[in-house]
Formats: C-alpha cells, sequence, structure tokens
C-alpha cells in the first residue's frame, strides 16, 4: 500500500458534519479559474459542453466551503446515485468483511454457479466483482436499441431479480484475466451482502442505515431494492448532494468518523488500489471506485448522466456534482471536475 498517497486527517477544530455542515472559508490558488469553471457550468439549464448541472457542492478541510444550485434544484432534493451507487455497495461489503461474514478471496455465494457440478463461474471471487475482473460475458451499454445487458436487468426482463439476471450470464473469459466494467457484477455483490447477513429487503436497508448512514449523517438516503429483495447496488441510492459529500468525506478521511473507525482504513485502501486492465480501458479503476480522475492519487464514485463524487487527497477535497450529461459530452465534464480540481492546486 506504500504507493498510495496519504489520506488527511480532519483538521483539529472542524466539527465531523454528522448534523451540519460547518462552512467556508474557501481557499483556492486561482479563484477567476475556478469561478469561470463554475459559471460555464451554470450559465443555462443545458450547455453545449457539459449538458445540464444540477447541483456542485465543494469541501475542502472538512469544511463545506461552496455549494451551487441551478433553477429548480437545491439542497434539500435528492439527486440520482446511478453508478455512485456501486461505491456504497463496496462500503457495505467493507463492513461484512471487518464482521467476518465475508471473505472476498473465497468463491463468491452464488446459488446459480452450483446447480451444475464443474461450472467454472463457481471459482468467482467477491475480488473479482468488486474489480470487474470475473469474467462475465456483460455488455455494458446505454444507447437505446443496442443490445445491453444492463439496461434488460434494469429495465427488462432482469428487472425483478437483478442479481439472478446477472449471474446467470455465461463467463466470456478465464475468472480474474480480463477487465470489463459491468453493473450486473454489483448486484451479485449486494445479494451475497444480503445472505451473509440472512434478510430480506427491509433488513438489508436496516443494516445500510445503522451501520453506514446514521453514523456519518447521511439521512436522505435511499437506496432501492427489486421485487426479490436485492439492493440494487448497481444504480439506485439517492441522496442530497451534501449526503454524497459526507460519503466522499468518510473515504477521504481512511473510513474514520468522528471517533469511530466506520470502515477498515486497509479497506479503503483496497478501494483506491489499481486493478490491472486492458489498454483500451476509459479510466483507471480500483475496487468498485474510479482512479485519478481528479489528478493522481484521487479517487470517485461515478455515475450515468454525470453524477460524481470525488475524493482528492492531496487537496484535502471533495467535489460533488450532479447533473444530466449525454453521454457525447461524458470527457468533457470529467475534464471539467479535473479544472475545478487544478484551480485549487
Amino acid at each position: 500500500m506504500s504507493q498510495l498517497s496519504e489520506l488527511p486527517a480532519q483538521p483539529a477544530g472542524v466539527p465531523w458534519p454528522t448534523g451540519e455542515w460547518t462552512t467556508g472559508p474557501l481557499r483556492v490558488r486561482d479563484a477567476a479559474g475556478l469561478s469561470a469553471l463554475i459559471e460555464e457550468a451554470f450559465a443555462a439549464p443545458d450547455t453545449e459542453r457539459l449538458g445540464e448541472t444540477h447541483a456542485l457542492v465543494i469541501v475542502q478541510g472538512g469544511r463545506l466551503v461552496l455549494e451551487r444550485y441551478n433553477d429548480g434544484y437545491g439542497p434539500d432534493q435528492t439527486y440520482p446515485s446511478w453508478s455512485k451507487a456501486k461505491s456504497i455497495t463496496h462500503a457495505l461489503t467493507g463492513l461484512l468483511v471487518d464482521d467476518g461474514r465475508l471473505d472476498i478471496h473465497a468463491p463468491a455465494d452464488v446459488p446459480e454457479w452450483r446447480t451444475e457440478p464443474g461450472d467454472p463461474r463457481a471459482a468467482i471471487t467477491l475480488d473479482q466483482l468488486l474489480r470487474m475482473s470475473s469474467g462475465l460475458a456483460f455488455v455494458e451499454d446505454y444507447v437505446p436499441g443496442h443490445v445491453s445487458d444492463v439496461i434488460e436487468m434494469l429495465f427488462g426482463a432482469g428487472k425483478a431479480n437483478v442479481a439472478h439476471y446477472a449471474a446467470s450470464r455465461p463467463l466470456a473469459h478465464p475468472p480474474g484475466t480480463f477487465w470489463s466494467y459491468a453493473s450486473g457484477t454489483t448486484n451479485i455483490v449486494a445479494r451475497c451482502a444480503a445472505r451473509a447477513l440472512g434478510v430480506d429487503a427491509a433488513g438489508f436497508e436496516a443494516f445500510m442505515r445503522e451501520r453506514l448512514f446514521e453514523p456519518i449523517g447521511m439521512r436522505s438516503a435511499i437506496p432501492k431494492f427489486d421485487a426479490a429483495g436485492t439492493f440494487i447496488g448497481s444504480s439506485f441510492c439517492f441522496a442530497t448532494a451534501r449526503d454524497f459529500a459526507r460519503f466522499g468525506l468518510l473515504y477521504l478521511r481512511g473510513g474514520r468518523w468522528d471517533e469511530r473507525q466506520i470502515l477498515p482504513r486497509d479497506w479503503v485502501d483496497y478501494a483506491r488500489t489499481q486493478t490491472p486492465q486492458p489498454a483500451e480501458r476509459e479510466g483507471d479503476y480500483g475496487a468498485h471506485w474510479w482512479l485519478n480522475l481528479a489528478g493522481p492519487g484521487s479517487f470517485s464514485a461515478n455515475g450515468y448522466e454525470g453524477q460524481y463524487t470525488v475524493a482528492v487527497p492531496d487537496l484535502d477535497l471533495v467535489l460533488v456534482r450532479h447533473g444530466k450529461t449525454p453521454l457525447a459530452k461524458k470527457d468533457a465534464v470529467k475534464a471539467w471536475i479535473a479544472d475545478v480540481a487544478d484551480s485549487f492546486r
């Protein structure tokens, strides 16, 4: 773990934002540049380069230092996570690993892979699922009319039992040999977590609230479950932008919150340790967190249509952006986020 950047501690005298956030002051190297970037994003309801930006929250040194909303949006509104929920699923898995209920290096508890003797999928581990290296065939395409397992899973034939749909996919590669981003793997992980607890949807939501959301003050969180009772951890946990910032701060602080170590520090380090990927990858990836979006050492929860929670250790910064950005403008939003972070350097 020595290659990882050091995670900052909460500054002395700054209260943990379990309740209200402590605010200001904003300390930025390039104030004019930051102002121009913010004005670009909020210049119109739908901008040419970035699409719609609904919310921006920046936390620096544990304080809320900048907050901006577009017309029709505000601090009390809940925003979609889309795939930012994957990083929440990572946190829930870490709690169960710490409890001794899950072993990420053991074969995952997936009934579909044990009905036929010798099924090679039975060797897939939670580590391989969390690192998107399970080898399962899964088409992650959000363009209507294209072949898409993710659309079929969330909105089509698989929506009543998302984990079963994903677990029923065949192997395309030997487990652990090929990286391929796939939302289905997260829903398999979410079901494994519930099976480890032996609970239904209500019991799992209670676990989420008691062990993760309540301790950090993330009280607006609204997780969604399918008809089979599985948390749709790939895609659906709504929350306010401020609460997504609380979640980002938890990881920026190495899993610590106030006087409690909510997540083991090495579990946070695991999230931000590089997973080998093919040369044509679209971004560096750890374990259910993306890496280096806002500079080396940063790590982020990224969601469809431009939802981002970004932790930047060298700046002691958390940046949350919500909006509705077409896929064609995705790279522009990533560049904009990197530029916002760079204005603090």
